[in-house]
């Protein structure tokens, strides 16, 4: 039987690694609405040291043709061409303890092949947990905090930020499938999806990444930079405000939204922070179109209001 090459290249030995630290992943090319993986990744990126373990295959693992290469064009020449990545890397948190931090594309490709070789590579480094981040968008208003939908086999994430818990069915990212791998094997392992505003879903909401960052850095244990992505975040809420604030139609919606959350609140849970949400069948038409208008950007996106 043939023994095939594994899908990266490795750049530092597994016992020359720190053993039993966390896993944060992140990838992108899944549903993200809100861009949330994107700025979530900058923002550890822009503030934490990092260290390449392993660069995974992009020739086999991604379609370029989805996903091109940017080229950096200065006076008529092309100064740069930057291709999407896929890294295994060693970071140090605020208050420098190690962490493994899973980031880059999502594979479009050989997902099995890329799944035994991260789950082997995981294995040789004997990770504590695993904590992974994803958007999914939710009729739910900004002026409400963001919540989390979460999967995993941590009862206390699920118990402590899952404001939403159907029963039903999503299309899969990779990270599910390793999620129930990882589950299988009894490591523990906890999955939040950010519930962005469906509004706000094909923008930049930076409200939403800094949740995820303080959903991640629970469920880790890491000490996570929040300062510049708070700052963000505020500016962010100022220019929408004053976008609706402008628009009666906008206001209704976002009204009615609040409605519905504050409705909740009195019903089901008072003093508890937890939005209502609507039935898994709702949600899954508006993700099913969310993700439609990502793999078709320029078709019409109805009245669905385009705030930035």
């Amino acid at each position: 039987m043939a023994i095939r090459n594994p899908l990266y290249d490795l750049r530092a030995e597994p016992q020359t690694l720190p053993h039993g630290i966390p896993l944060v992943a992140a990838l992108k090319g899944y549903a993200d609405a809100g861009t949330v993986v994107e700025l979530f990744t900058e923002n550890l990126r822009g503030h934490l040291e990092a260290r390449t373990i392993a660069d995974f295959d992009a020739d086999e693992l991604l379609d370029f043709r989805s996903r091109r290469p940017i080229a950096q064009i200065e006076s008529a020449h092309i100064t740069d061409i930057t291709t999407p990545s896929l890294q295994l890397q060693l970071l140090r948190d605020q208050a420098d303890a190690p962490f493994y931090f899973l980031r880059g594309f999502e594979p479009d490709f050989r997902w099995p092949s890329f799944l035994a070789d991260l789950l082997t590579l995981l294995d040789a480094i004997d990770v504590a947990s695993v904590t992974w981040v994803h958007s999914i968008p939710m009729p739910v208003p900004h002026t409400r905090p963001i919540g989390a939908a979460v999967t995993g086999n941590r009862q206390e994430m699920i118990d402590q930020f899952g404001v939403w818990q159907p029963d039903t069915t999503v299309p899969a990212s990779v990270l599910h499938v390793l999620e129930h791998h990882l589950a299988d094997l009894g490591t523990p392992v906890t999955g939040f999806a950010m519930l962005t505003p469906h509004y706000l879903a094909e923008t930049e909401c930076p409200t939403a990444a800094v949740a995820a960052t303080e959903c991640v850095a629970v469920a880790s244990g890491l000490a996570l930079p929040t300062d510049e992505l708070r700052d963000e975040s505020q500016r962010f809420l100022t220019r929408l405000d004053e976008q609706i604030a402008e628009n009666e139609e906008l206001q209704g919606m976002v009204r009615g939204l609040e409605e519905r959350h504050d409705d909740y609140l009195r019903r089901e849970a008072p003093g508890v922070l937890r939005p209502e949400v609507p039935s898994a069948d709702e949600i899954g038409a508006e993700f099913e179109s969310f993700l439609a208008r990502r793999q078709h950007p320029g078709e019409d996106t109805g009245d669905r209001p385009q705030l930035g």
